[in-house]
């Protein structure tokens, strides 16, 4: 072996310790598709945890008229509607997001600039339906 490779090897693999999150998202300026493939997990994610919660505030004001009522009261207050505004953004993120990985399984819209593209859509579609049922939600409409 070469004195050259015999240092590399002496050398070994650098070793990166202590790097916090705010170092990776301050340092690194990440594509339009790794957000979207972020917050497509995260959507997925929080929408798994809130669905056994949601199902069960389905069933309980569906037993009667009254406990209907009670619910609906609840959704009233601001803390509960910003809640459901955020299931919304993740519903419709998740979603669109969705759509957009059945397009790339079928081998369209793959290279990078198409890509990029298609991660924008997908931030603006899931940002403006959300805007809007924060609208519907707020009694704007």
């Amino acid at each position: 072996m070469s004195e050259a490779v015999r240092e590399a090897t002496k050398k070994g693999r650098p070793e990166f310790r202590n790097i916090h999150i705010t170092d990776i998202t301050t340092k690194y300026k990440m594509p339009p598709s790794a957000i979207v493939s972020i917050l497509h997990r995260v959507s997925g994610f929080g929408l798994f945890l809130m669905l056994p919660f949601l199902l069960y505030l389905l069933q309980q004001s569906l037993l009667s008229e009254y406990s209907y009522l009670h619910f609906a009261g609840i959704v009233d207050n601001v803390f509960t509607k910003i809640i459901l505004l955020g299931l919304s953004w993740a519903y419709a993120h998740h979603f669109i997001a969705g759509v957009r990985h059945l397009f790339m399984d079928n081998h369209m819209a793959l290279d990078k600039d198409a890509a990029q593209s298609t991660a924008r859509w997908v931030l603006i579609a899931a940002l403006l339906l959300t805007a809007v049922i924060g609208l519907k939600l707020f009694g704007v409409f």
